[in-house]
């Protein structure tokens, strides 16, 4: 750096008085005005020597070194050390005045102040315009200019130029340009990024736009054009460097030169894979949502402002059993039961006014050819849908109505109802039949007592046996009873339907009258079945009698039997019965028909139709009891007018061995049974009801037994404990306070497990035999039981036993 000029003011004045009078040619008044000029104006002028010292200088470079009293140039350098690039640039020019060189540089003194144009130049000898004249001497000449509007110009057009390249090359959009040739004159970082590459490996490359096409174009075609012909837009397939092909719209518009000689294109390229992605997704959520809507497994139905249908799913259509054609558009409410459509019209008015909370009711639906359906409705506006007009679906008006079937929810529950009511009323009557049973026991029992003092032609034989003929009655009314609810004692046998109704005829025949005709019809290799004859007789009997009294006039009573297979369970109102093998006998009438409200009642007990003191009202109930108890199952079909069919189903049996050799044992035991009732022995008798016990205890000791009476477990123990060498039977209730039958015997065994027992009772045999252990040998005699019958079973149970 050079060494500071030290001359003060007086001598540069001095030095400028002698330079100015020693000019060539001017005159006083040019000088002065030539002076004048290099003094104003806001451009900083300086004039040095090669050495640095300082010539001349205007007020405005004086101003811009830092003020008077300065060294103006040193000034001026020092104000820009605030920054090393601005020193440097400084540096730089004082090194070109020291050589005398021209140079210039833009340089600003702080941050974000003005800038300036400093310019370096070298004066031969004199500066004229400066007023000064030739002195042989090499001076140079600054100028300070101020070049912030500028500066601000050109910036604000580099970040304009900025903000257009960064648009044009983030723009969600491709852009691009090529010459006639193809090449790329631009490409923006979008259609880049397309096409898997930077923009500067297709500007400037060998890269030309058909390159970048998939597919070759058809005919001719230009070098700077994606399309055939004359085209200018249009949808294109576009292959990226790395091999990615992605469909494309492109418009272009082409700019000729000013000559004609050349062109570039202004391009604008559009991706369409998100488009056709988010429409395929768009079709997708379409497809699914109308499988949600079909598929459903509840009913779904939008209906329109004007309350008709507009749409419905599959699940809807088959609750009501039409086809969509003969429905849509037709008004909802024709869809409910007259019944109830003013009321779920006025439900649904409700929710569409705004009672979104109304909570979901129950409707039924009328069924073309079928019953009708019940279901819950769920209703709720579509969104926005306070709009008006007939509008379809998806337009922001009408409702949506979803439907759960609940027929068969209801069926069941109405099946569980029955089943619940036909159980208590069956335990009601097992356990009167059971009171009954006592009670009919001691009845027959002392009337069998009297006719062994009373015989046939005594005067009070009659009355006797008036007495018991009508507690066999009473007798024959609990056991139907017990067959109700499945309670009486069964001896099941294999049996042929075919011979049991054959055996039958005559007395159906003589049962029914010679105005109605008996027509049985027998299936082909007819299938087994293992039931109690009697009971199956019973139940045959108790129809033909109800098809009798329903033929007043006369009519055909047709009995027909089949076998059947399901495969599936089969649902009749209240009953399901499970797939398998059954052998079906259906007993049909031509009579005056059961109206539908009397069908659901029909095999209560006590139900009846008949005058007062024409039936108990008990012959359908047992009917129901004894064919349920077999394991079969019965369902009625009738309507007023047209007769009734019952239909019984029995499970069919598989072994053909068991019917003979069942029959046989039984007609072995009958013939064991039919001789010399009298016998010796101890017997133990434990009954509870004082009644039962004194008539029995009076008939064995009749026959020759010995008979010890307890009327209560707890006492019969008492005697065994002293007695137990002389008891040599055990005849026990099964039903007794505090210790029971079965709980006797267990105790009995402990002591005597030889012990022979026979256990009477009101209840039927399953009702002890769950409560003993298995292989325990227990006979058993049914409540009520004759003089006859009881020392016949005790006889049989000491010889065979």
């Amino acid at each position: 750096m050079f060494a500071l000029l030290a001359a003060g003011g007086a001598a540069l004045a001095g030095r400028i008085s002698s330079l100015q009078a020693s000019g060539r040619g001017r005159t006083d008044g040019e000088r002065a005005m030539l002076a004048s000029a290099f003094q104003a104006g806001t451009v900083g002028r300086m004039i040095t020597g090669r050495d640095g010292r300082v010539v001349q200088v205007n007020a405005a470079f004086r101003h811009l070194a830092g003020g008077a009293g300065k060294d103006e140039l040193e000034s001026f350098r020092l104000r820009f050390d605030h920054d090393p690039e601005m020193a440097a640039g400084i540096g730089r020019l004082v090194d070109a005045a020291l050589r005398g060189d021209a140079a210039s540089a833009e340089l600003a003194f702080e941050p974000g102040r003005p800038w300036f144009l400093v310019q370096v130049m070298p004066l031969a000898d004199a500066d004229p315009a400066a007023g000064i004249p030739s002195s042989g001497e090499r001076l140079v000449k600054w100028v300070v200019e101020d070049i912030t509007e500028r500066k601000l110009a050109e910036q604000q057009l580099r970040d304009e130029q900025a903000n257009l390249s960064d648009f044009m090359g983030s723009a969600p959009i491709g852009f691009y340009s090529v010459d006639q040739d193809g090449r790329f004159l631009y490409a923006n970082a979008t259609l880049a990024k397309w096409l898997g590459c930077a923009p500067a490996d297709l500007v400037g490359s060998q890269v030309r736009l058909h390159d970048v096409l998939a597919e070759p174009l058809p005919g001719p075609s230009a070098a700077h054009s994606p399309f055939p012909g004359s085209e200018s837009h249009g949808d294109v397939t576009m292959k990226g460097l790395g091999g990615r092909r992605f469909q494309a719209s492109i418009v272009q518009t082409v700019v000729a030169s000013g000559d004609g000689r050349s062109l570039r294109t202004r391009s604008v390229v559009r991706d369409l894979t998100p488009e056709r992605e988010w429409r395929e997704a768009l079709h997708l959520s379409e497809q699914r949502f109308q499988s949600f809507f079909e598929e459903a497994p509840i009913g779904i139905a939008l209906i329109d402002e004007g309350g008709r249908l507009a749409e419905c799913n599959q699940a809807f259509l088959t609750m009501v059993g039409r086809p969509l054609r003969s429905i849509m558009g037709c008004p909802l409410a024709e869809l409910f039961s007259a019944g109830e459509r003013s009321t779920v019209v006025a439900r649904l008015e409700q929710i569409k006014s705004g009672s979104d909370m109304i909570a979901p009711f129950e409707v039924n639906l009328r069924a073309q050819g079928r019953d009708k359906k019940m279901a819950q409705l769920y209703a709720r506006r579509m969104a926005g849908g306070s709009g008006s007009g007939d509008a379809g679906p998806g337009s922001g008006s009408g409702m949506i109505l979803h439907f759960i079937d609940l027929t068969e929810q209801k069926s069941l529950e109405a099946q569980f109802a029955q089943s619940q009511k036909m159980q208590a009323i069956g335990q009601l009557a097992g356990g009167v039949a059971h009171d009954f049973n006592n009670l009919l026991t001691a009845m027959i029992g002392f009337c069998d007592l009297l006719l062994l003092r009373h015989k046939p032609g005594d005067q009070s034989f009659s009355d006797i046996m008036q007495i018991k003929q009508n507690a066999n009655r009473a007798a024959n009314l609990v056991r139907q009873l017990l067959a109700f609810s499945r309670q009486q004692t069964l001896q099941p046998r294999v049996l042929n339907i075919t011979d049991v109704l054959a055996e039958l005829s005559n007395l159906l025949r003589r049962l029914i009258g010679e105005n109605i005709e008996l027509k049985m019809t027998h299936g082909r290799d007819l299938g087994l079945i293992k039931v109690d004859q009697g009971q199956l007789e019973q139940v045959i009997i108790n129809l033909a009698v109800n098809a009798r009294d329903a033929m007043a006039g006369g009519g055909r009573l047709t009995i027909q039997t089949s076998n059947v297979s399901t495969d599936g369970p089969t649902r009749r109102e209240h009953e399901e019965m499970p797939p398998g093998e059954y052998v079906a006998i259906e007993v049909s009438d031509t009579g005056i028909g059961i109206p539908k409200e009397n069908l659901a009642r029909i095999f209560e007990p006590f139900f009846s139709t008949k005058e007062v003191g024409s039936g108990t009202g008990l012959g359908l109930s047992t009917v129901y009891g004894i064919v349920r108890q077999t394991g079969g199952f019965i369902f009625v079909d009738s309507a007023p007018g047209e007769g009734a069919k019952f239909t019984i189903y029995l499970p069919r049996h598989q072994s053909a061995k068991a019917a003979g050799v069942t029959a046989e044992a039984e007609s072995e035991a009958r013939e064991r049974s039919a001789g010399d009732l009298t016998g010796t022995g101890t017997i133990l008798l434990v009954e509870d009801e004082d009644a039962v016990r004194v008539f029995s205890a009076r008939a064995l000791r009749n026959k020759g037994y010995q008979v010890l009476e307890a009327r209560s477990g707890e006492a019969a123990l008492s005697l065994l404990n002293s007695e137990s060498n002389r008891v040599d039977l055990l005849v026990s209730d099964v039903v007794m306070p505090h210790m029971d039958g079965p709980t006797l015997i267990r105790h009995v065994r402990d002591k005597r497990p030889e012990m022979k027992v026979i256990f009477i009772s009101g209840y039927t045999e399953d009702k002890f035999r769950d409560q003993i252990d298995a292989g325990e040998h227990i006979h058993f005699l049914p409540k009520p039981f004759s003089l006859k019958q009881l020392a016949g079973k005790v006889k049989e149970v000491l010889r065979d036993g």
